[in-house]
């Protein structure tokens, strides 16, 4: 029958859990010694993947750990090892190495597998709570996450040793990528779609206007023509160019409203006479996350994109950066 609890009981209940799951993972970074450093260093000249393998809920954190390898890295997967035993174990060569996660370190079909991935010349990498189980005492290396009790109120359900096991798969991805030399640019070469992945690989010629697109006038055309240019291309502004395209300046929004504040007669006025002559440009090759930069910093919307000659190349504005995913 369920009971029934107040919010603040409910409040001391997950109080309770997070002290005893945080005392766990405590407990670990009080009791790392060489054999994390020798995981590492067998992870590290392992020439193959790391293929990790757990059942149930070490199941689930072993496909997290695995995850987090192959982000920073250190290429990996998971192998269900029930899977395993029906064909799936042919995922594994004698280059790869296992990292097998059970807190008893007596799963059937874990132990299963491992005489087979032995018998190809595998390494083994264990995650136990019992150093002395089948499994911790078959691996070339093992780490112990042992806790003293679950968070589960019956110490039945695994929760502090899921944590325990969990922060030791991080603490082991981040060694290997610090290990590896691994850098943002790397991280976001596997993470293409993220946030990240965009700032540091979108460049400003993936997300700028380029040909009929890009709004352009010459100087001697009247201020009304100019302003039809920028109407028509929607970038609240327009580069002034001569017949090679070479910038001579730009006109934008925050011009027109200085020009008409100074009584300009726009259908006698030409370009040349009110464009502003020192035109912020960016290469196209920068990072676009840079036009980000130079918008901030110059208090401006739009830019124009220019070769090594100063000639227009394209043109691109905040919403174009804001489509990209970069700001």
């Amino acid at each position: 029958m369920p009971l029934e609890l107040t919010s603040d009981e409910l409040i001391a209940l997950a109080a309770e859990v997070l002290d005893i799951e945080s005392r766990a993972v405590d407990s670990l970074r009080q009791r790392l010694n060489n054999d994390f450093a020798a995981a590492c260093e067998l992870c590290v000249s392992t020439p193959g993947r790391i293929v990790v393998t757990g059942m149930g809920k070490s199941g689930h954190i072993g496909n997290k750990i695995a995850a987090t390898l192959a982000s920073t890295g250190t290429p990996s997967f998971f192998m269900h090892p029930g899977e395993a035993s029906h064909g799936d174990l042919g995922m594994i060569t004698p280059q790869d190495l296992l990292l097998a996660v059970s807190y008893s370190g007596e799963t059937d079909e874990v132990l299963t597998i491992l005489p087979l991935v032995k018998r190809m010349g595998a390494r083994l990498l264990s995650m136990t709570g019992n150093p002395n189980s089948t499994l911790g005492k078959a691996a070339d290396v093992h780490l112990d996450v042992s806790v003293s009790e679950e968070a589960c109120p019956l110490n039945l359900a695994p929760t502090a040793s899921t944590t325990a096991t969990l922060a030791m798969g991080d603490a082991l991805a981040v060694a290997l990528l610090k290990l590896r030399g691994f850098t943002a640019e790397d991280f976001a070469m596997s993470h293409p779609s993220g946030s990240l992945g965009k700032r540091l690989l979108l460049r400003v010629a993936d997300v700028m206007r380029t040909g009929k697109e890009v709004p352009k006038v010459t100087p001697d055309v009247l201020l009304s023509e100019g302003l039809l240019e920028m109407t028509q291309k929607g970038l609240g502004m327009t580069a002034i160019v001569d017949a090679d395209d070479l910038v001579l300046g730009i006109f934008t929004d925050g011009d027109l409203r200085r020009a008409l504040d100074a009584g300009v007669d726009v259908r006698k006025t030409a370009m040349q006479e009110v464009m502003h002559e020192k035109a912020k440009t960016i290469p196209s090759e920068d990072l676009a996350v840079e036009a980000v930069h130079l918008m901030e910093e110059n208090k401006i919307t739009s830019l124009l994109v220019a070769d090594e000659n100063n000639h227009l190349v394209g043109a691109l504005n905040v919403h174009d950066l804001f489509r990209a995913g970069i700001m």
